[in-house]
């Protein structure tokens, strides 16, 4: 007994260390990227670890103004809002209808978006540049001119529809374990099949809803290659990432590097804060969707 109490104890210490050893090496770097974006230049050429001597906060208006910042983070948030309503749009009902009714090509349909999520994006960047290149070409004989390359709204259709697949069978899987009675109650009191989705089963599946909003909100605000790739003119409309990365390479040639921790600062305060607001229902989307109506 004491033996088996004693291996108990063991194991938690062991899980207690290993947790806290993972939450040192995440927190740690992000608040040193914190405490670096407040420093003033002098202070990274002595111990690193020192406490900034006070609040610089003239590197994030240099990072903001100067550097482009600013024009790189509305960008940014215009490319994840755009995909993200049209991602919603398109998926819900999307995801609805493969888990509620059955037709001609449903379960081909399933199978396909299962398969989507094996593909890695990175992967098939060249063929959706060459796709749009060749449709920029054809415009251009056309009309005269080209709108598919270096457009941030034509980069947010590429996320949207990326994500098509993860997001399809996240929600299904979600749409099916909710009951069939509240459905079946909305259908007696005369709702239609749209108005029922969307005042009853929607309104059910908000965990769900907001978890897949903030994992594709982390993934279309920190892309980098799909963005360097679509948006490769010169001088042209950068994302935030890709404006950090030029940033931080300017900015490591020129020694100022409270501007370019400054500007890692923006790229995450927002990531951290939206997980901060909607880290309950986070949590509730990623375990109630596995407990069977």
């Amino acid at each position: 007994m004491n033996k088996k109490i004693s291996v108990e104890k063991l194991y938690k210490i062991f899980i207690y260390v290993g947790l806290c050893t993972l939450a040192i090496t995440i927190l740690v770097p992000v608040a040193w990227v914190f405490l670096a974006s407040i420093k003033e230049n002098k202070e990274f050429y002595g111990n690193p670890w020192t406490l900034p001597t006070g609040f610089y906060f003239q590197n994030f208006i240099e990072a903001f103004e100067k550097a482009g910042m600013g024009e790189y983070m509305l960008n940014s948030v215009i490319v994840t809002t755009v995909a993200l309503i049209l991602l919603l749009v398109i998926s819900l009902p999307a995801a609805y209808c493969l888990a509620r009714f059955k037709f001609f090509g449903s379960t081909a349909l399933n199978n396909m978006f299962a398969a989507g999520l094996f593909i890695n994006v990175n992967y098939i960047v060249v063929p959706i540049f060459l796709m749009l290149k060749d449709g920029d070409m054809l415009l251009r004989k056309t009309i005269g001119t080209g709108f598919l390359l270096n457009n941030i709204f034509v980069l947010a259709l590429v996320y949207a529809s990326t994500a098509l697949p993860f997001t399809i069978y996240l929600l299904r899987s979600y749409f099916v374990t909710l009951p069939h009675d509240f459905e079946e109650a909305g259908y007696i009191d005369g709702a239609g099949y749209f108005i029922t989705m969307l005042k009853i089963i929607f309104p059910m599946a908000r965990p769900s809803i907001i978890t897949v909003i903030l994992f594709n909100f982390l993934s279309f605000w920190n892309e980098y290659i799909i963005s360097m790739t679509l948006l490769s003119a010169a001088g042209g409309t950068k994302t935030l990432p890709v404006g950090l990365m030029n940033l931080m390479q300017g900015q490591q040639a020129k020694a100022q590097y409270g501007i370019m921790y400054a500007g890692l600062v923006m790229v995450m305060l927002p990531t951290l804060i939206l997980y901060i607001l909607v880290q309950k229902k986070l949590t509730e989307g990623m375990t109630v969707g596995g407990v069977k109506g």
